[in-house]
């Protein structure tokens, strides 16, 4: 975190700098993420302007505030919208009983019994569970919890992570920087985010850290504080993965691990974390695990009829 100053004359240029309401000032926060407040120079009658917040995001933000500083001290009266509209018409909040809604006026809602109780788990508690096949909604839901929690200020960020396991097939060496070698195995997560957000807006987020999504391999010495995490495709750790990811969490955090224990693409299945760890965590009452199963699934319909053949397979396999 860092902090930059400016400086302002006077009680009416601060005003006509951070507009009606402090329009311009919250609107500033909003859309890069940062602190910003006044303060009287003890010396004199000056007021600093400070920013704080990642460096990248306070830099636009003051390239933004001494634009329009520029306009108040030339005269030009800045083009503020009435105050009726302090919020723009993709902040709306969303129907009662969803869960967000997207950049493209969708509501996002729980389609079954189990996937409301897996949405007010994350709601209410710190760390939740969901297991289940796929097509459930696992991800999904728990990317939108994510947004609805940090339009609602209840944390600062989102970080998303997944182990780097391939599903069968090896892709050899990948070509490129760091984030075009992973991107094919992170490439899932970014689907949920473009119907939320729209591509642009996630990328401007991405890139400003609003939301980070990395390779569970780089979560290791980090403490996650006042962030949503999520742990997908948690099937594919190791029980050791899963306890160096699971204390990583930090104060004001709320954890999310998603993973479908019958798609496991490790050596040996048996090596599962997600398999494990609710045995291991039986004890902890505040810790929420919620099963999905073929009624929840919320693709295509073909999806839960081919769950359930591969389920009777395993199971004349196993007689």
């Amino acid at each position: 975190m860092v902090t930059r100053k400016l400086k302002l004359r006077d009680d009416q240029e601060a005003l006509l700098l951070l507009g009606e309401r402090d329009f311009f000032l919250r609107q500033i926060e909003r859309e890069h993420a940062v602190e910003v407040f006044v303060r009287h120079d003890p010396q004199g009658d000056a007021l600093h302007l400070s920013v704080r917040g990642v460096a990248s995001r306070v830099q636009r933000a003051l390239k933004r505030f001494r634009e329009r500083l520029e306009r108040v001290r030339s005269g030009e009266a800045p083009d503020d919208p009435p105050a009726a509209f302090a919020f723009p018409s993709d902040e709306s909040a969303p129907p009662a009983d969803a869960v967000y809604l997207s950049a493209y006026g969708k509501a996002v809602r729980a389609r079954s019994e189990r996937q409301k109780r897996y949405v007010d788990s994350i709601r209410e508690g710190d760390l939740t569970f969901g297991i289940g096949p796929a097509g459930t909604g696992k991800t999904f839901l728990a990317v939108m919890c994510a947004l609805r929690a940090l339009k609602a200020r209840e944390v600062s960020r989102i970080v998303l992570t997944r182990p780097v396991v391939e599903a069968g097939e090896h892709l050899g060496f990948l070509p490129g920087d760091f984030h075009e070698k992973v991107n094919p195995y992170l490439k899932p997560l970014y689907d949920a985010f473009y119907a939320a957000l729209g591509p642009d807006k996630f990328r401007i987020w991405r890139d400003d850290e609003i939301i980070e999504i990395v390779p569970l391999a780089y979560m290791r010495g980090r403490t996650l504080e006042n962030a949503f995490i999520i742990l997908d495709e948690a099937q594919n750790t190791t029980l050791e993965q899963m306890k160096m990811f699971l204390t990583r969490m930090g104060n004001g955090s709320r954890v999310v691990v998603t993973g479908d224990v019958t798609q496991i693409d490790l050596d040996s299945p048996r090596r599962s974390g997600l398999v494990a760890i609710e045995r291991i965590l039986k004890r902890v009452a505040t810790v929420r695990f919620v099963h999905f199963n073929t009624e929840d699934v919320v693709r295509h319909p073909l999806v839960k009829d081919i769950i359930e053949a591969f389920e009777r397979h395993e199971k004349e396999k196993a007689s």
